[in-house]
């Protein structure tokens, strides 16, 4: 399985720290083009690479890392979604306020759907600051938990998978309509660091 990255900021950076311990191939990419994330690879290491965006969009499972106000733009970008899992990492917030945007009755990952409706998106890895997200998911006997949501099971099953072989425990919130309400930011989810012990 291939993972791609698509931003390389702290959640990225993140991310990808915890993507290679898998084995999986993992593509890293941002806007300003492969050579600009050369001391990112070199301070990840092995497993890591730097690729264009749409490098990145060729993998199976694709996170999404970007600014809100630039992620219609990047997903228009790609050439095509059909049958990729995307995990959507945004968060929908009003700047230099740093609050929830109005989205009405629809969340910011049934938005981003709605862009790419041959792929299955996966809302997770958006709760969480870059700090925690970055630090060993295990904590003595507990991991940190990543809460995650979506429309299709065996997508999720995936993602849960993907999950555990990182190290943290994952935990189904359902839909986007519902989890997704309970994950983006401000909602009852946002910042929350648990750990959960089997």
């Amino acid at each position: 399985m291939k993972i791609g990255i698509i931003g390389a900021g702290n959640i990225g950076q993140a991310f990808a720290k915890h993507a290679v311990t898998t084995g999986n191939e993992v593509v890293i990419s941002n806007s300003k083009g492969a050579e600009s994330l050369t001391g990112i690879i070199q301070q990840i290491g092995k497993g890591l690479r730097a690729g264009s965006v749409q490098e990145a969009a060729e993998a199976d499972i694709i996170l999404l890392a970007v600014p809100w106000e630039k992620a219609e733009q990047v997903i228009k970008s790609i050439s095509s979604w059909k049958g990729k899992i995307l995990l959507d990492a945004t968060n929908a917030i009003s700047f230099p306020e740093f609050k929830p945007l109005d989205l009405g009755n629809t969340t910011s990952s049934e938005i981003i759907a709605s862009l790419i409706p041959d792929a299955h998106v996966i809302k997770a890895f958006n709760t969480l600051p870059a700090a925690l997200l970055t630090a060993n998911p295990q904590e003595g006997a507990g991991h940190r938990v990543i809460f995650y949501s979506g429309d299709n099971s065996s997508v999720k099953a995936q993602i849960e998978d993907l999950l555990t072989k990182m190290g943290f425990a994952g935990i189904d919130l359902g839909t986007l309509a519902v989890g997704g309400k309970l994950q983006q930011f401000g909602g009852p989810f946002t910042a929350k660091n648990l750990l959960k012990f089997s």
